[in-house]
């Protein structure tokens, strides 16, 4: 069995820049521990990684990635619940001052519950854990209302980062530290081909660029 080279390689270039700059702030994280301020939700899609969208240096983000970046609502029956676990870390251990919720275009996971593809295997966990959605998708009212087949696809992601929010709200240590002011919720959606970042706004609901002029400078291409 043969470690991938392309991994030895990025560590080899890791090792003579990033690690050779930061080694100091390295040492230091290992001796007083981590204490990031924000917490990311994100997809485990390849092509969304938290660190380099936020450009984020060593401990300073608490990253949490499953398919399409959602929460079940809190359920504490005694299950083994990795997202959970990683959030009651976050917020009752590290205290994180912010949670972002991250979702992103061309969302396979999502695609797959819009399409209502077939299994990928007998036990369809992907499937299972796709019906967290159901509740946001309700609210939408289906592919029928919308011009296009795609753009149903696009406001069911927005739509997730909204409902995994409203999972989280479930959580009482989350809900307590919301409501004292000590905690705050985000969502965020970035667009894998204009590289754009949207964030919701908590007001109305809708996701707004950020750094769009940055953004129009550099790139003309459309929002998503």
């Amino acid at each position: 069995m043969t470690f991938p080279t392309q991994l030895i390689n990025g560590y080899r270039a890791f090792l003579y820049a990033r690690l050779r700059l930061e080694q100091g702030r390295y040492r230091e994280l290992s001796e007083r521990g981590q204490s990031p301020e924000v917490m990311v939700i994100g997809c485990a899609d390849s092509r969304v990684s938290p660190e380099v969208i936020f450009d984020a240096g060593p401990g300073e983000l608490f990253v949490a990635r499953n398919v399409a970046s959602l929460v079940p609502p809190y359920t504490p029956d005694g299950a083994t619940r990795a997202v959970s676990a990683a959030l009651e870390f976050a917020v009752q251990a590290l205290r994180v001052k912010h949670i972002v919720v991250l979702g992103h275009a061309q969302c396979g996971g999502i695609r797959a519950y819009a399409e209502q593809s077939k299994p990928l295997s007998p036990g369809d966990f992907i499937g299972r854990w796709m019906e967290l959605l159901a509740p946001g998708a309700e609210k939408l009212g289906g592919p029928e209302k919308f011009a296009s087949f795609a753009d149903y696809v696009v406001a069911l992601e927005l739509q997730s980062v909204s409902t995994t929010i409203d999972n989280l709200m479930t959580f009482p240590c989350v809900k307590v530290l919301v409501e004292r002011g000590k905690l705050q919720l985000h969502g965020a959606y970035f667009g894998v081909a204009t590289g754009q970042l949207s964030v919701r706004n908590e007001t109305t609901g809708k996701f707004e660029p950020v750094a769009a002029e940055d953004h129009a400078r550099l790139f003309a291409t459309p929002r998503f």
